[in-house]
Order: structure tokens, then C-alpha cells, then sequence
């Protein structure tokens, strides 16, 4: 007696996969489903660095941008010199009186010496120049960044030819040095040698500076990625069809740069953060008695062998800032790159 053959239990089996697998395949939890930046997102709440550095970056954010109303609530102001309200905030020697640089429930953060005014207070606006110069600062670096580098690599030809010698200018600069000697240049073509610098052109040309000798590097970047995008299939269909060069910049190419533009935007913001910084300290930037993180370091670097207090507090916070903004950018390059393993 021939033994039954396989063949018709096999069919069944077949049927019944082919008909669970697309129901599983089709579901909304399927990874097959979901958009590319729905799948970043997923690998970026995965590292808890990440997250972390995400939770800190959005705290500075929100002091700085709450400053006004935290100090109303606090009571105090950061220009008011408390110490000749009070003369018992200084000793003789012109230092806080009371310990760890004069901290006590009326003054969460101590008082400055000298001055006597308020350190918390000074601090939370300090917060806020300093951000609010390195954010306009990126973003019109990001943005001249883009233009540039986009156009060059699209044109090409001599258009990219003198753009890239452009950029190689910039890029050889030693920028720091330039900065201390270019700024006394820029305020004195708006304000005459004897009269005082207004604050708003203090920030408006650190906005320009930082700007003007920022986006050579994220242009060759992006220079770089166009060229390679526009001989690409999906580009040379574009240009069969009869679409203008607007379109296939704004509908093709920047789609395919918008990881690159992030990434180098979360690593430029810290970076401008440092560089205004330093040039407030080196008293190019914002002065005193403005609040800004260098001026802050600046003043607190006279009086840190007597009371180390005035200093510690901005150099923590930003610090702070600086390592969880520069962690952040390094977990959405990760969670942006598919071929990434974290």
C-alpha cells in the first residue's frame, strides 16, 4: 500500500503563513510601517544618555526664557547693588560676609563681592544672553551654511570653483585671534571712540561675527552632499520632466540633507556657546554690568582666591550645558544614522 505523501498537509501549511504573514507584516507595530523619522525617534528614546542630555538642554532653555518672570517671583533684580542697601552683605574687605560667598535663604546663590549684587538673579540672565546670542548666531550660521553649500554644489562649475576658494579663506583663519582684534573694528564703525557700546550692537555684531566666519564649514559639508545627490537617478528624472531648479533643490535634494543639517547644528550651538564666552571674558563681547556667562567668569576669576563662589556657579552651568548639548548631538547623529548600533 503506498504510504500518503505530504503534499496535501503542505498547501495548508503554506495557505495559513501566507495569510498571517501580511497581517503581521501590515500591522501599525510593524518597524516595515513606520517612517524613517518615527524609527529615529524610537532608536533616540532607546539611549538614556540621550534623553537625559534632552531633559538638562530643555531645562536651560526654559530658565532662560523664563528669566524675567523666576527673578520677579525670586524678588530681585541682577543690576541692583544690594550690599549698598544692606552694608552687612560685605565684610571690611569688600567680600560676603556670611559663608560659601554669602548664601542664605534671602540670597539663594550668594552676593557678588564688590558690588554686592545677586548672584542667582545674574546668573539666570546670564543664561539668557549668552543662549540667545548662540542661537541666532547658529541659526544664520546653519542657514548661510545651506544656501552656500547647496548652490555651489548644484551649479558647479566656476560657481563652485570660487566658492570653494572662498571657503578655504575662512577656513585657514585663525578665528579666535581674529575675533579679539576684528570686534573693536566692527563697534567702531557704528559708535564714535569716546561713546559707550550699547548692548544690542554688542550682540548684534557677535551674532554677525560668529555668523560670518561659521557656515564655510558646514557649506563644504553640504557641497559635498549635493554633489553627490544630483547625479542620482531621482534628480535626472527631475530635470527630464521639465522641473525648474527651485523645485529640485526644495523637493529633492534638501529632503536628503536634513540628517547632516541637524547633526551639525546640535554640534555648533555648544560650540558658538564657548566662543561668546570667551569673548566676553576677554571683554570683546558683552561687558559688564551685563549678564553673560563670560562676564560672569570674567569677574569671578578676580576675587576666585578669596571666595570661589561668583565663579563656580556660571562655570558649572555651563559646563553642564556644553556636555549635555554635545551628548544630545551625538545621540541624534545615532539615532539618525540607520547603520548605527547603539
Amino acid at each position: 500500500m503506498t504510504p500518503p505523501t505530504p503534499s496535501a498537509a503542505a498547501p495548508l501549511e503554506v495557505t495559513d503563513e501566507s495569510v498571517e504573514k501580511p497581517i503581521a507584516s501590515g500591522s501599525p507595530k510593524g518597524g516595515e510601517s513606520r517612517s524613517p523619522g518615527r524609527l529615529a525617534w524610537k532608536r533616540f528614546k532607546r539611549d538614556r544618555t540621550g534623553v537625559i542630555s534632552a531633559y538638562v538642554v530643555i531645562f536651560f532653555f526654559v530658565v532662560a526664557i523664563a528669566a524675567p518672570l523666576i527673578a520677579k517671583l525670586y524678588g530681585k533684580d541682577p543690576y541692583t547693588t544690594y550690599a549698598s542697601q544692606d552694608p552687612s552683605l560685605l565684610d571690611a574687605f569688600s567680600y560676603p560676609a556670611g559663608p560659601n560667598g554669602g548664601m542664605s535663604s534671602q540670597f539663594w546663590f550668594g552676593v557678588e563681592p564688590q558690588l554686592g549684587r545677586d548672584v542667582f538673579t545674574f546668573l539666570l540672565y546670564g543664561i539668557r544672553t549668552s543662549l540667545g546670542i548662540a542661537v541666532a548666531a547658529t541659526i544664520l550660521t546653519v542657514v548661510a551654511g545651506v544656501v552656500v553649500g547647496v548652490t555651489a554644489g548644484y551649479l558647479g562649475g566656476k560657481t563652485d570653483y570660487l566658492v570653494g576658494r572662498v571657503i578655504d579663506i575662512l577656513l585657514s583663519f585663525p578665528s579666535t585671534l581674529f575675533f579679539i582684534a576684528f570686534m573693536p573694528v566692527v563697534y567702531g564703525i557704528f559708535v564714535a571712540p569716546d561713546d559707550n557700546i550699547p548692548t544690542w550692537l554688542r550682540a548684534t555684531a557677535l551674532i554677525v561675527v560668529l555668523s560670518t566666519f561659521g557656515w564655510a564649514s558646514i557649506a563644504r559639508l553640504l557641497r559635498g552632499q549635493v554633489l553627490g545627490l544630483r547625479e542620482r537617478e531621482f534628480v535626472e528624472a527631475a530635470k527630464v520632466t521639465g522641473a525648474p531648479p527651485m523645485r529640485i533643490v526644495f523637493k529633492e535634494l534638501l529632503p536628503n540633507l536634513w540628517t547632516p543639517i541637524i547633526i551639525q547644528s546640535t554640534l555648533l550651538l555648544p560650540a558658538l556657546v564657548t566662543t561668546e564666552a570667551g569673548l566676553s571674558f576677554l571683554s570683546v563681547g558683552i561687558i559688564d554690568p551685563t549678564p553673560d556667562w563670560g562676564v560672569m567668569i570674567a569677574r569671578g576669576a578676580q576675587f576666585y582666591s578669596q571666595d570661589i563662589t561668583f565663579m563656580l556657579f556660571p562655570g558649572i552651568s555651563m559646563v553642564l550645558f556644553v556636555v549635555a548639548f554635545n551628548l544630545l548631538g551625538d545621540s541624534v547623529r545615532d539615532a539618525l544614522d540607520p547603520k548605527s548600533k547603539r
